[in-house]
């Protein structure tokens, strides 16, 4: 394979500027903490806000948050595509977050002022709604908190880790620390909205309890725009899914073709390449060879000495494995969707769960129902800490990785223990409705069982501990597989499978409720009381489909083949081992 020389401006460009490094880290994880603090802290709570002041009914409520969610799953695929493709990752994330900032000053002013919200409700009267033109204030808010989270949370976390050179060994090994930390961040961002953000709603007004988030937010866009002199800045290379279409066109027009003898034989271009190859080329692969037709070089696309090939029918080899490699990384992608599912019902009927048991701690202190969570978000920054502390050392002496584990082993991990959280909720729901018969409130959908809600704390733990390895080790094969010019975009992917997980959950419960629906009405998931269900059984059923999911994963992980990378600068004559490195050992 031909290398690029060192006198390659943008290649030197890279390499000779001394930016980027840990001292970027502040700059980059505010912008994390504040958009964090902001979602979390409104989307916890706002229900409450839409309910009890704007009045809006429980239904309409609900739907709004619904389409609000599903709108800001689908925009990082949005933010992303305009990172990768146009405007590069540091302006995406700035300008989304002005968008951000925009849409969240909306807001908290209409919580603040009277005439942007309807009247207080007094005595009995029927609650007046709120206006067309208030509501359009509070859609318009949610659109562009959608829109500017779109561009924030595939970026965020590509651009923190485009400061570390991989080029430098030095450099590259902080690369998986980086996700630790970054993912440690967001948790706690995220404990301190479900806590002290909603005490403030709840309990001081909705005018500071979205204005905190929002000063937050302004002062996060200030510091990151600071630190612009200090970034690594990574060109954006044009619209990666045009190029994953132009290598399917031209191998679908290509596919009568018979394959060349020798890989050294299919097109390679250097310089078309270079801008989409700055820390180092693809090398080919013998798989998915009906691909490789994309690269046969015929007498139709032979061009003169400088001019650039019709990419509808020749592409590089290059560009070929770009395209190999999203496809590798699906099977992975679709294996992390079942965890959501599952990780999902702590919201919902774990939720419930706990509203039906003792929650006090002390006669005058009881534990919101909605705060459970925290355990979850404890244990899962407890268990980064220790990964990253002790379990990282002990395992480098066995497998020899700077890392611990490769980051499928750590997947895998999340994997078996999210299986365990889901079992042991099945044991725990059994114990709950053993209490309630026990003490006759089996019929009593609104009775608090005499049993401790600290049952629940295994199960919330578990998650935790699970979306520690699994989620971390999510995000890292994404970046780390990704074509380099589509990190964005494969990161988008991780908040995707989020987005599906969730679906998901929605249509399994849907399905479970009304195929195990019975003549005599009883269920097992009853609308109206959980005491004469079969919640277990429910729980049961994931557990077994997380088994299947755990087999299929573990067969993809076995299966999957590292992007191999050609480095720029190692001593290289050939497509052979010397010079090649396999990705994931970075």
């Amino acid at each position: 394979m031909e290398r690029v020389e060192e006198d390659d401006p943008k290649q030197n460009n890279v390499k000779t500027r001394p930016k980027g490094g840990l001292v970027t880290m502040p700059f980059i994880f505010s912008n994390e903490i504040c958009e964090k603090l902001a979602v979390v802290g409104f989307n916890t709570n706002m229900i409450s806000y839409l309910t009890t002041q704007l009045h809006m009914p429980l239904t309409k409520a609900a739907n709004t948050l619904t389409n609000f969610g599903g709108t800001a799953s689908l925009t990082p695929l949005l933010g992303a595509f305009i990172s990768d493709s146009y405007a590069g990752r540091f302006w995406t994330i700035t300008v989304a977050s002005i968008i951000y900032q925009i849409g969240m000053t909306c807001l908290t002013l209409s919580a603040i002022l009277p005439q942007l919200r309807p009247p207080p409700c007094k005595g009995e009267q029927v609650c007046q709604q709120a206006t067309a033109g208030q509501l359009a204030i509070l859609y318009g808010s949610l659109l562009l908190g959608a829109l500017g989270s779109g561009g924030i949370r595939p970026c965020v976390v590509a651009f923190g880790a485009d400061q570390f050179d991989e080029s430098n060994p030095k450099e590259a090994t902080k690369t998986w620390k980086y996700f630790n930390w970054y993912y440690f961040v967001m948790g706690v961002s995220i404990l301190v909205a479900v806590t002290v953000l909603v005490y403030i709603q709840d309990n001081i007004g909705w005018g500071w309890g979205l204005g905190v988030p929002t000063i937050a937010m302004f002062l996060s866009i200030i510091t990151f725009i600071i630190g612009y002199p200090l970034y690594r800045h990574m060109d954006p290379a044009g619209s990666p899914f045009t190029r994953l279409l132009q290598v399917s066109v031209s191998a679908f027009k290509k596919r009568k073709l018979a394959m060349v003898s020798d890989p050294n034989l299919l097109y390679r271009n250097d310089e078309l390449d270079a801008s989409i190859s700055v820390g180092g080329k693809l090398v080919h692969t013998p798989d998915m060879t009906f691909l490789d037709k994309a690269a046969i070089v015929t007498e139709e696309d032979i061009v003169k000495p400088g001019q650039a090939p019709n990419l509808w029918r020749l592409n590089t080899i290059h560009r070929v494995e770009e395209l190999k490699a999203v496809i590798r990384m699906g099977p992975i992608w679709a294996a992390g969707i079942l965890l959501i599912t599952a990780y999902a019902q702590q919201n919902t009927f774990s939720l419930q769960q706990a509203k039906t048991m003792n929650r006090h701690l002390t006669k005058s202190f009881e534990i919101p129902a909605g705060s459970m969570t925290v355990f979850t978000m404890v244990s899962m920054l407890s268990t980064i800490a220790l990964y990253d502390r002790v379990l990282v050392r002990i395992a480098r002496r066995y497998t020899g990785l700077e890392r611990g584990i490769s980051f499928l082993h750590r997947m895998g991990i999340g994997f078996m223990i999210s299986v365990l959280a889901t079992l042991v909720a099945g044991f725990a729901e059994v114990k709950r409705k053993e209490a309630a018969l026990a003490h006759g409130l089996q019929d009593k959908a609104h009775a608090i069982i005499p049993i401790s809600v600290f049952w629940l704390v295994p199960q919330y733990s578990l998650h935790g501990i699970a979306e520690a390895f699994m989620s971390i080790g999510h995000l890292e094969f994404f970046y780390d597989q990704a074509p380099e010019s589509m990190r964005s975009t494969a990161t988008a992917l991780f908040w995707t499978a989020i987005s599906v997980g969730n679906y998901m959950s929605t249509l399994l419960v849907s399905l479970v409720h009304k195929f195990s629906a019975r003549a005599d009405g009883s269920n097992w998931l009853p609308d109206n009381n959980l005491n004469e269900g079969k919640l277990e059984y429910f729980y049961w059923l994931i557990t077994a489909l997380q088994v299947v999911n755990l087999i299929y994963y573990i067969c993809c992980a076995k299966l999957y083949t590292y992007k191999p990378i050609q480095i720029h600068g190692k001593d290289s004559e050939s497509e052979g081992d010397a010079g090649v490195e396999l990705a994931s050992k970075v």
